[in-house]
């Protein structure tokens, strides 16, 4: 059985940062092509940003180009999402996301396989 655990979220002052953290296990981790999502109240779960399984390619969303960063330690069987400059709007629960291919995923929700219970982040103006 796949699981994902998400950690690392919590509250910040506008402008500052965070790093999540989403270890892995029940399947190979290199061959999985990873991904954040975020989900805040009363709205539908959005993509952030992608990863491939080796990590060469990446894909964000406009919003948080040049803000975060995703990244992966297959040593580790770890997919991280660094968040600097943080907004109000970033608030919302973050989840991590696997598919079982290694090839970069979109940003659809139906193009993921598995899923991480969430980390709530909160972003104070």
């Amino acid at each position: 059985q796949v699981r994902l655990v998400e950690s690392g979220g919590g509250l910040v002052q506008a402008g500052g940062s965070l790093r999540l953290s989403c270890v892995v296990s029940g399947r190979t981790f290199s061959s999985a092509a990873m991904a954040w999502f975020r989900q805040a109240p009363g709205k539908e779960r959005d993509f952030v940003a992608a990863i491939s399984g080796s990590g060469a390619t990446t894909d964000y969303v406009d919003s948080v180009k040049g803000r975060f960063t995703i990244s992966r330690d297959n040593a580790k069987n770890t997919v991280y999402l660094q968040m600097n400059s943080l907004k109000p709007e970033d608030t919302a629960v973050y989840s991590c996301a696997g598919r079982n291919y290694y090839i970069i995923g979109g940003p659809r929700v139906r193009d993921y396989d598995y899923w991480g219970q969430g980390t709530q982040v909160t972003v104070s103006s």
